[in-house]
């Protein structure tokens, strides 16, 4: 079992700056890929970016060039960060990290965070 734990979620102005953070902790010798979804108020949840377990990236053409994933992996924990710059009102959303075991897989979905909200006001 893997448990994840979002933060750094909030208020900020268009163009602005913040920083998400997901903590794994229990089996995160398992864990591969680790990605961030979001999930905006009458849409369905969509991948933002996923990170490999040999640090390749990927992300969303709706967020490329603005936001970047990287993973720190350290004895008994992972994390996962979400950098996203000069944000838009449409970034608005509950914001998921997810991780995947399976070596395989670019669309992590195993175990899920609780989810943190991102507010980008105009």
């Amino acid at each position: 079992q893997v448990q994840l734990v979002e933060s750094g979620g909030g208020l900020v102005q268009a163009g602005g700056s913040l920083r998400l953070s997901c903590l794994a902790s229990g089996s995160i010798f398992t864990i591969n890929a680790m990605g961030w979804y979001r999930q905006a108020p009458g849409k369905q949840r969509e991948s933002v970016a996923t990170i490999t377990s040999g640090g390749l990236t990927y992300y969303a053409d709706s967020v490329k060039g603005r936001f970047a994933i990287s993973r720190d992996n350290a004895k008994n924990k992972a994390t996962v960060y979400l950098q996203m710059n000069s944000l838009k009102p449409e970034d608005t959303a509950v914001y998921y990290c997810a991780v995947d075991t399976s070596a395989s897989s670019l669309t992590p979905d195993d175990y899920w965070g609780q989810g943190t909200q991102v507010t980008v006001s105009s």
